[in-house]
Parts: structure tokens; C-alpha cells; sequence
């Protein structure tokens, strides 16, 4: 690898940094909110269009566009410059909100979700490439967990927004809403963000981004196959398995020979940037893979109610908050960034092995103790991945590394949902028709529970707590594996500057 240097700061003046720091957050709080503020309006959605059958797609729909686009915008920053591309995104997702909002059957819903995805996708990984070309690395430290910040207060207040909205002005609104914020995102992009040419002349891999995109689909439709499909095993499932391998396999050959492969295999070399994408998969797959089996958890074995389990979320959100804002600061001041991710899955692998051992009688404080520690770990290494890989890449190849990070992240945590669920049904599906007065357990919301008698009621929360039993190992397992890879990383110092990389860094660079 050449000497790396770090670019010059796409802009100089601090206020205006900031305002575009502003008009970016805004964007990526569009982009992540819309994947959670529409689950509790899902069931009214479907009330009105019915095909009940499809409702897993209204979500599944999003993630596989976005998941699958997210390498290919990042490679287009690279490219064409950071400027267009973004507000390209957000044009896309601004019009497949409006399209969503004017849904007029399922079907039509679903093929705008798949449009917002397309423009969530290059929302998503644009931001972080376009905050590399704002800040220094150690500045940048900072910054990313504020916009991580933004990534946990879309997940905190997402289904809680969704359902008032939903409530007052219907369900429509929540995707409406995006139009006016979308222009006025697209407008401070145009007048604040200045364009950099990039040095070199573009050359499209269209054979590269549309294998990685059919291997990306493969990947997130196996992972819901147990839904999609009824099994994992099941014929189809196993044939895009097959079609996703014989894709994978093309795109190695392609990209070896394609003159800007969307994501340079050379970047593999580098232990520091493998090592980051395995953090970044564990990462997801405890972070944002359990967030919904938390909620099941809590009303399931402790009998709160939603709005009062969501309470308890504040105590998951505010170890968040805590960790992420203490290890941005640190990592801006020290620039090292593997003390984090070490301490992040320690944390969750202490958490998740407690759990497993949890009883329907546990008190509710001990278990938000638990879930704070949990919350502190996945703050601690939020901007780790990020961080390290652009730290870790050549410059011109920031956004391809970048576009990867963030892909392999939602695919953990994609796998990890998949994972989960089939744990519960198989752990759930033992019981049967065992519990007085309970036809089908999984089906018992938290209100029919609530009305059991208090021997019944105690039987499904003990049942539950056994379910998840196995699934709070598997968490821990996944946390350790992450804490291996976060052992092996090299112990790097971010540089604060382009004079601070020495010939001996870039040289020890290279020899990865």
C-alpha cells in the first residue's frame, strides 16, 4: 500500500460543519426511523389491505433493498463524488415515502418500501463516507457517536412514534411525513455541501454490484427463510442458498479483474479491515438482531404490558447513550479504538450468559440492570467498525470500505433475527397444548395473557423463560466470538492529521 494521507477537510469553517452535520443526522434519522416506526402500524395496515400472508414483506421489503444497494452506493461516492450520490438517495427515499403514503393495495406498499430501501441504502452508508470527508480522524471519533446517537434514538422512540402517529392521523402519515423533511434535507445538501471531484476517471463494475447485489439477496432471504419459505431447509430455501454461492463465487472472479471493483479485494488483506467486518456482524447481530426479543421477553416473562416494557427500554438506550458518547470522546482524545471493543462484548457476553439464567420470578430491576450493561457494551464499540476500516482503507476506496461495514452489520443482524425466531418456535412449538385454557402460546398477546387465570399465566411465562433460555446462549456465543476478533486487532492510533503518519505507519500499513 502507498503512504496514506488524509485528505484536507471538506470544509474548513466550523459552522457551517455543523449545519451540514445537522441536515446529515436529519437524513439518517429519516432513513433509520422508517424501519422501526412502522411496526406498530403494521397491524392497522393490514387491516385495511388484509393479505395477511404478506406482512412480513412490508418490512423484509425495506431491509433487502437496502441491504442489497448499500456496497454499490458506496462505491458510486468514490466515483462521482459524495454530493450527488447522497442527494440521489434521498430523493429516491423521499419519493418511495411519498408512494408508501399513497400505497392504494399491498402490493403497491410493498414495491415502495422496496423504492425507500433503494434511497435508505445510500442514506445509510453516504452519511459516514461524507462525514470522512468533513472531519480528521480523531474529530471524526467524536462526531460518530453522535451519529450513533441518532441511530439509538430512532430505535428508541421509532415504535412509539409510529403508533401515536398512526392513532392521530392515520396510518399513512408516518410515511408523509418524509416528503417535507426530505426536501428540506435535499435543499441544505445542495446550498452547504460542497463537491469534491474525485482524481480519477469513473469506471462502472455493473457485472460486480449486480452479483454482489443478487449475493446480498440471497443472503437476507435465506436468513428469513424460516418465514419467507416455512423452513430453512425447505427446496427454495436451499436453491437460493445455491444460486447465492454460485453468485458469490462469480463476484470474486469479476471483482479480480474489474478495474474499480465496487469493493476492492485487496481491502481483505489488511487483517485490521476482516477483522472489523466480523465485529461488525456480531455487532448487529446482539445490537439490533434482539431489540424485538427483549420486548417479547419482557411481556412474555414479567407480564408488563407494551407501553410499561418500553419504559424499561430507557435503561437499554441510556447505556447506549452513556457508552457511545464516553468511547467517542476517549477514542477523540487517545485515537485508540480496540480498548472499546474489547470492553463492548465483554459487557454483552457478561449480560446474555446472566440472562440465560433468568426465571418468570426474577425482579424486573435485576433484568434492567442486565439490559443497561448490555446497552453500555453496544455503545462502547458503536463507531468501532466504522472508524477502523476508514482508518484502515486507502482514501479513495473510504466509501467502499464504508458501504461494507455498514452492509455487514444489518446482515448480522438479519441472520441473527432469523436465528432467534427459529429458536423460539422450536422451543415454544415442545409445549404445545399443555397450558389450561391456552390454545396456541405463540399467539397470546400480551392483553389475552394478562386475562389468564394466574396458574395458566404463570405456565407461559415459565415456558417463555425456558425458550429463551437457549436463545440468550446464542447471544453470548455470538458476543464471544466478536471479543476474539476484537483481541486480534492490532493496537492502532488513529493519526490526529496528515503529518502524524509516519513512513513507518504506512509501511506497517502495507505490510498487512
Amino acid at each position: 500500500m502507498d503512504m496514506q494521507t488524509v485528505p484536507t477537510p471538506l470544509v474548513t469553517d466550523h459552522r457551517r460543519r455543523l449545519i451540514l452535520f445537522f441536515f446529515l443526522m436529519t437524513a439518517m434519522f429519516m432513513a433509520t426511523l422508517d424501519n422501526q416506526i412502522v411496526s406498530t402500524a403494521l397491524p392497522t395496515i393490514v387491516g385495511e389491505f388484509g393479505h395477511l400472508e404478506r406482512f412480513g414483506w412490508i418490512g423484509s421489503a425495506y431491509l433487502l433493498s437496502l441491504s442489497a444497494v448499500m456496497p454499490v452506493y458506496g462505491k458510486l461516492g468514490d466515483l462521482f463524488g459524495r454530493k450527488y450520490v447522497m442527494m440521489t438517495s434521498v430523493a429516491i427515499f423521499t419519493i418511495g415515502s411519498a408512494v408508501c403514503g399513497l400505497a392504494v393495495s399491498m402490493n403497491t406498499l410493498i414495491a415502495a418500501r422496496i423504492l425507500q430501501g433503494l434511497g435508505g441504502g445510500g442514506i445509510m452508508v453516504s452519511i459516514f463516507a461524507v462525514n470522512a470527508d468533513l472531519f480528521e480522524p480523531r474529530e471524526r471519533a467524536r462526531y460518530q457517536s453522535y451519529s450513533s446517537l441518532v441511530l439509538m434514538a430512532s430505535s428508541a422512540v421509532g415504535p412509539v412514534l409510529g403508533g401515536m402517529m398512526s392513532d392521530l392521523f392515520g396510518w399513512r402519515s408516518i410515511f408523509l411525513i418524509n416528503v417535507p423533511i426530505g426536501f428540506a434535507v435535499l435543499a441544505g445538501l445542495a446550498f452547504m455541501l460542497p463537491y469534491r471531484k474525485p482524481h480519477r476517471r469513473p469506471k462502472i463494475d455493473y457485472a460486480g454490484a449486480a452479483l454482489l447485489a443478487m449475493t446480498t439477496t440471497s443472503i437476507v432471504l435465506t436468513a428469513d427463510g424460516s418465514q419467507l419459505f416455512g423452513s430453512l431447509v425447505s427446496p427454495l430455501s436451499l436453491s437460493i442458498i445455491g444460486f447465492g454461492a454460485i453468485c458469490a463465487i462469480a463476484w470474486v472472479f469479476v471483482e479480480r479483474r474489474a478495474p474499480e471493483p465496487i469493493l476492492p479485494l485487496p481491502l481483505f488483506r489488511n487483517s485490521t479491515f476482516s477483522l472489523l467486518l466480523v465485529i461488525s456482524v456480531m455487532s448487529g447481530g446482539i445490537a439490533i438482531g434482539m431489540v424485538n426479543y427483549f420486548a417479547l421477553f419482557l411481556q412474555t416473562t414479567t407480564g408488563l404490558s407494551p407501553s410499561r416494557a418500553g419504559l424499561l427500554f430507557i435503561l437499554l438506550t441510556g447505556g447506549l447513550v452513556c457508552g457511545s458518547l464516553s468511547a467517542g470522546r476517549i477514542i477523540s482524545k487517545t485515537g485508540r479504538y480496540k480498548p472499546f471493543a474489547v470492553a463492548s462484548f465483554s459487557c454483552s457476553a457478561v449480560a446474555f450468559a446472566t440472562l440465560s439464567q433468568v426465571h418468570a420470578g426474577t425482579p424486573i430491576a435485576f433484568i434492567g440492570a442486565l439490559m443497561m450493561i448490555h446497552g453500555i457494551g453496544i455503545g462502547l464499540a458503536q463507531q468501532v467498525p466504522v472508524i477502523g476500516v476508514q482508518n484502515a482503507a486507502h482514501a479513495g476506496d473510504v466509501g467502499a470500505a464504508t458501504g461494507s461495514v455498514t452492509l455487514s452489520r444489518m446482515g448480522g443482524a438479519s441472520i441473527a433475527i432469523s436465528i432467534y425466531g427459529a429458536i423460539i418456535g422450536s422451543q415454544l412449538a415442545k409445549i404445545g397444548h399443555s397450558i389450561p385454557l391456552v390454545a396456541d402460546v405463540e399467539q397470546l398477546t400480551p392483553k389475552m395473557m394478562a386475562a389468564l387465570p394466574e396458574a395458566s399465566r404463570l405456565a407461559v411465562a415459565d415456558a417463555y423463560a425456558a425458550a429463551f433460555m437457549p436463545l440468550f446462549m446464542t447471544s453470548c456465543a455470538i458476543a464471544l466470538i466478536g471479543l476474539a476478533a476484537a483481541l486480534m486487532l492490532r493496537p492502532v492510533q488513529l493519526p490526529r492529521s496528515r503529518e502524524e503518519i509516519s513512513p513507518a505507519t504506512a509501511a506497517a500499513e502495507a505490510a498487512e
